[in-house]
This record gives structure tokens, C-alpha cells and sequence, in this order.
């Protein structure tokens, strides 16, 4: 914000030699006494006097360089006060993420889409898989947070907010390392015969309720095991501590590492999206249009 020639008179007076403000400021001696020279010439003013050892400044000169640092000092203030002000005037979009519900789909759109927000600001809100306090995370979608994303055929779930879906993830089997269909690439229905297999109990999901169906009408040698209705870590441990089988998501695969999840010769999936509030307004609402526009729903 200031001019080359009160650069170089307060590098003079800092180091009290022309040749070392000189080396700081990778211009010559000469080039340093011109700038000085004009700025007194402006001023009217004498600034320094010249010495054996170097220069000196003026009481004139020493009024100058106290109130020049002062103005320096108070400009990086409000310099620093503006950006601050246009920092807080950005539009923030907070995006909740955890183990079972990572954000890196989210993050996927963000890249192919920020360009058109560059008001916008990402944030990033971790919290916790519980399944039983799970929806008490759903209820503060469009106060915690704008968007999270993960899979979706809840009931309940979808009675508290929106579901942009983008694509869906198969629906697998996880079995424990030491279990005897560890070794296999893939998995048949009656390969589970005689299994205890996890799954969520009836009654939230849809998708889960019609394959329960059909396992218990057409593969009754098969012994269903109720889970909560929402996944969290304890169920990944439950399943490895009891040496059965846990109804998984390709997603989850990599979540627990004495787990390895397995597909099935079944055609069952789940959709997964975006979770948003019922009325998105603002940058949710513009987000939301971007993904639309760029053809990203699956």
C-alpha cells in the first residue's frame, strides 16, 4: 500500500547504510539514494544526513519513520480486518461425515462444482455412528449441518429430510476372516445355508424387508439375526465375536479389519445421496441445482 520510495527510506533507516538496504531490497545503492532523494524533495523535508559510518536521520526524518510505522502497522490492520469481513460474508456449507457416512461422495461433486461458488466455503462436521442416537444427528440437518451423505431406505429416516439419490451400492455379505466362506471370491444363496446371518430387523426398510422375505420364504435353512436398524460399529464387532455373517454394503467393506465382505448372486442394492433438509434454501438450494445441471445423479 505504500509507494517504492517510503519502502526505501525505512530500509535505509533499519539498517543506517544505503549499500545494506541496498542488498535488502536487491537494487542498487544509487537506486536507493534516488528513491530517497525524491521522497525529500516531495516532502520538502530533509530526512537524513550522511556520516562516515552510514546515515542518520533527522529529528525531521525520525518524525517520519515513527509515524510511517504506524501507518504500516494500521494498514496490515485493516487489511486484516477487511479480509476478515469478507471471510465472514462467504457462504458456508457444512457437510457432516463419520465412518459409516463419509463424506468423500460429497467431496467428488464439491471438485467438479465449486467453481461455480467461489462465495462458498466448505466445512467439514464430524460426528458419531450411534445407532441409537443416530437420529438425533438426522434431526440437525439444516442446523449442524447441510448435507451429509449415505445410504437411505429408512422410514424414518426419510420422514425427517430430503434424499437426492446418486447411484446405489450392492447389497453384500461380511464375513468374519476365520469363517469357512472367508477363502471365497463370491457367494450363492445356499452357501449360507446353515449361517447364522445379521441382519436389520423389520419394519424401517423397504429394501431390507423384501429381502427378508424372500430369504425366509425361499431359504428357510438359513437363521436370520436381528440387528438394530441402524448400523454402528458394535454390530461390524458382534459379527466377528460370534463367527456369523453380517448383510453389509459394498461401501462398508473396508470398515472393520477382521471382516471381508463378499458379493452375493443376488440383485438387492440400496440407493445412496445426498440427506438435505426438506426446504434447502441459499447454497444448499444452489448445490443441489449444480448437481442436477453437471449430471451427476445416478
Amino acid at each position: 500500500m505504500f509507494n517504492p520510495q517510503l519502502t526505501a527510506f525505512l530500509c535505509a533507516a533499519d539498517c543506517g547504510s544505503f549499500n545494506k538496504a541496498a542488498d535488502q531490497l536487491y537494487i542498487s545503492p544509487t537506486a536507493v539514494m534516488k528513491q530517497i532523494n525524491g521522497l525529500e524533495k516531495h516532502l520538502g523535508l530533509a530526512l537524513v544526513k550522511r556520516t562516515n559510518q552510514g546515515i542518520e536521520l533527522t529529528r525531521a526524518g525520525e518524525s517520519i519513520y515513527r509515524d510511517t510505522r504506524y501507518m504500516i502497522a494500521y494498514s496490515e490492520q485493516a487489511i486484516q480486518k477487511a479480509r476478515q469481513l469478507m471471510t465472514e460474508e462467504q457462504e458456508v456449507l457444512r457437510v457432516g461425515t463419520s465412518m459409516l457416512n463419509p463424506c468423500k461422495v460429497f467431496m467428488d461433486l464439491w471438485y467438479r462444482t465449486s467453481s461455480r461458488f467461489p462465495q462458498y466455503k466448505l466445512q467439514i462436521v464430524p460426528f458419531e455412528d450411534d445407532h441409537q442416537g443416530i437420529l438425533s444427528v438426522i434431526d440437525r440437518i439444516g442446523d449442524s449441518y447441510d448435507f451429509i451423505v449415505g445410504v437411505c431406505d429408512s422410514a424414518k429416516w426419510l420422514d425427517r429430510y430430503s434424499f437426492l439419490a446418486l447411484g446405489e451400492y450392492r447389497k453384500m455379505i461380511a464375513v468374519p476372516l476365520k469363517h469357512r466362506l472367508a477363502k471365497k471370491h463370491s457367494l450363492r444363496i445356499s452357501d449360507l445355508y446353515g449361517e447364522t446371518m445379521m441382519m436389520v430387523k423389520r419394519g424401517d426398510s423397504a429394501l431390507n424387508d423384501r429381502l427378508r422375505d424372500d430369504l425366509e420364504q425361499n431359504h428357510p435353512r438359513i437363521r436370520l439375526e436381528d440387528t438394530p436398524q441402524f448400523y454402528d460399529i458394535d454390530v461390524f464387532n458382534q459379527c466377528v465375536e460370534n463367527n456369523h455373517l453380517l448383510l453389509n454394503l459394498e461401501c462398508w467393506k473396508d470398515i472393520h479389519p477382521s471382516l471381508i465382505t463378499l458379493p452375493v448372486e443376488w440383485g438387492y442394492s440400496i440407493p445412496y445421496g445426498l440427506l438435505y433438509s426438506k426446504k434447502p434454501e441459499g447454497c444448499v438450494k444452489a448445490f443441489l441445482e449444480a448437481v442436477k445441471d453437471e449430471g451427476m445423479i445416478g
